[in-house]
């Protein structure tokens, strides 16, 4: 364990050396925030005073748009997808065949020291920007609200991680990834709730998301926080999410073992 821990260690030091790119992409990254709040702010005008789109009032559009953007700060997997890529087709996980440590779990260490970098930079800039916004920021219900939630955002990460993990390993079978990465990418955006809140959709729509992965790589834990997902509904996705983390991280386990077997090294 005190291997991973090192790892972990080691990556943060790395990934500090780079804090200046991460202070820039946390300010350019409000930029479509600001944007998409002045939309809102445009069509709830428009519907007058008081006026609700779904279940949602102004307030709460704005704190759930605010609280997509911590969570994805928290959980979204930047370029790891792509190094895990480059690693395979420049022959890089030789080095791991022949160490007694998990390509796995040392590819998660690497992803969990970039989230803690990013979050260290991050925190000022977003907190200024969510502390202007105080005024329409809708705190949880209770307690139990609030820790569900952490242990949700903990889930969407891990998801988050093994779905591009199990992504990369194509990498095995095709030299280029990027435009299955690109498919998928969007595919999460629109029906994560990246874009718009899921339950604005029709009914059966919104129903038959929530039996695929993708709510619980954003959607889910926002709407705990926001006691949209509460008694049975809360308990039922909560099973979901872990049941799709299990079922991604049994994917990504197949898939590099099959994908070892087809392995052949060049290079590194």
């Amino acid at each position: 364990m005190k291997k991973y821990w090192h790892v972990i260690n080691i990556g943060i030091q790395n990934n500090l050396t780079y804090r200046f790119n991460f202070l820039v992409r946390a300010l350019f990254g409000l930029v479509p925030l600001i944007a998409v709040l002045y939309l809102w702010r445009t069509i709830y005008a428009g519907n007058g005073a008081g006026s609700m789109v779904g279940n949602y009032t102004f307030a709460e559009m704005v704190s759930y748009y605010l609280l997509t953007t911590v969570v994805d700060a928290l959980t979204a997997v930047n370029e790891d997808d792509w190094q895990i890529a480059t690693d395979i087709k420049d022959g890089n996980i030789s080095q791991f065949l022949l160490k007694a440590i998990d390509y796995l779990w040392f590819r998660l260490c690497l992803f969990l020291s970039g989230r803690a970098a990013y979050m260290a930079v991050a925190a000022v800039p977003l907190g200024v920007f969510i502390l202007c916004l105080q005024k329409y920021f809708v705190l949880p219900p209770g307690w139990i609200a609030l820790g569900l939630f952490l242990v949700s955002v903990v889930l969407t990460a891990l998801l988050q991680f093994f779905i591009s993990y199990a992504m990369a390993m194509l990498a095995f079978w095709v030299l280029e990834v990027s435009t299955f990465i690109f498919i998928l990418f969007a595919f999460e955006f629109i029906a994560s709730g990246h874009l718009f809140p899921l339950d604005i959709l029709p009914h059966g729509l919104e129903r038959a998301l929530y039996y695929t992965p993708f709510p619980y790589q954003l959607y889910f834990p926002v709407s705990i926080y926001m006691g949209k997902a509460a008694g049975v509904e809360l308990i039922r996705g909560l099973l979901l999410q872990l049941f799709w983390v299990m079922a991604a991280y049994a994917v990504a386990r197949c898939a590099w073992r099959r994908g070892i077997r087809k392995y052949s090294a060049v290079g590194g």
